[in-house]
This record gives C-alpha cells, structure tokens and sequence, in this order.
C-alpha cells in the first residue's frame, strides 16, 4: 500500500463519514447507512487485503460514532470489517469478468443487505433491538440498499475516471 492509495481510501472514508453523519434517522434510530457506498468504492478501486481491512475497521469505528443507532458502536464494529471482507471475497469471484458499473451496483446492493443483516444481528445479540428485526430491515437496510445501489451507479464511472486522469490508480 502506498501513501497515494491511503490518502485516497481516508477521503472515502470521510465523505462517507460525513454522509452518515448528516443522513437523519428514518425508523427507530436507525438511519440508511450511506457510508458502505464508499467503503464499497474503495474495495473495487483498491482491492486488497490490507485495504480492505483498513477500509473495515476505520468504516465501523466512524459509523458507530456517528450512529443514530442506541448503542450502535458495537454492532457498526462487528458489521464493517465482516461486511467488507464478503464484500471482497464477492468482488474476486466476479472482477475477471464482470467489473462494469452495472456488476458493481449489483453488488454493492448485496453488500448492504449482508451489512444490514450483520449489523442487526450483532445489536440483536449485544444490546437488543428497538423494534422487530424484519421492521428495521425493511424500514431502513431496503432503502439503504436502493440508495447505495444508485450511489455506486453514480459514483463509481465518475470516480474511476478521475483516478486514471490523476495517476492514481493503474488504467484497467
């Protein structure tokens, strides 16, 4: 990992952080969790395992901190680093032949469904949750799902480009 790379994934991290901080809680305390888009970024931008674990842990210490969630620091600390590390494990077995902004749309909505079932799991299991699983999951994980989906759609070809222009990332 290079210092280039770094500065880059930490500027994810905190406009992600800044997006989570300012998304308003929509059901129950919990808002849409906007910062997996770009943890997502920049998994598919930098997929490596230093990378990743990095983008995992720095993701759930600032999405805890920044949680409308009761107690959320600890669940935010189990969901990203597991979520991330699937999310990599499905970014290996499509990139060789599917890496368009369609493929990883379709994936980041996968990786919001497995965060949100692993956030609430892990507060299910460690400080309870303030209403029914299936509740929160389709008050808050669905439309976080179809707001991170649109995000990378977005983002992800706008983003890609940039890196390329700047020398930040190797032309694919």
């Amino acid at each position: 990992m290079n210092t280039r790379t770094l500065v880059v994934l930490s500027l994810f991290i905190a406009i992600g952080a800044a997006l989570h901080f300012i998304m308003p809680g929509i059901y129950l305390g919990m808002k849409p969790d906007t910062m997996l888009a770009m943890m997502f970024l920049g998994i598919v931008l930098f997929p490596g395992v230093k990378n990743v674990l990095i983008l995992g842990i720095a993701t759930g210490v600032l999405a805890g901190i920044t949680s409308s969630f009761p107690a959320g620091l600890v669940p935010n600390m189990i969901d990203k680093p597991v979520t991330a590390f699937i999310f990599f494990g499905l970014y290996l077995l499509i990139a060789k032949k599917f890496t368009n902004v369609v493929s990883v749309s379709v994936l980041t909505a996968i990786g919001t469904i497995v965060s949100g079932t692993v956030f609430l799991t892990s507060a299910y299991l460690f400080v309870g949750l303030p209403g029914t699983f299936a509740g929160l999951f389709g008050m808050v994980v669905i439309p976080a799902t179809v707001m991170n989906a649109i995000a990378m759609f977005i983002l992800y070809p706008v983003v890609k480009t940039i890196l390329k222009r700047t020398n930040l990332q190797q032309a694919a």
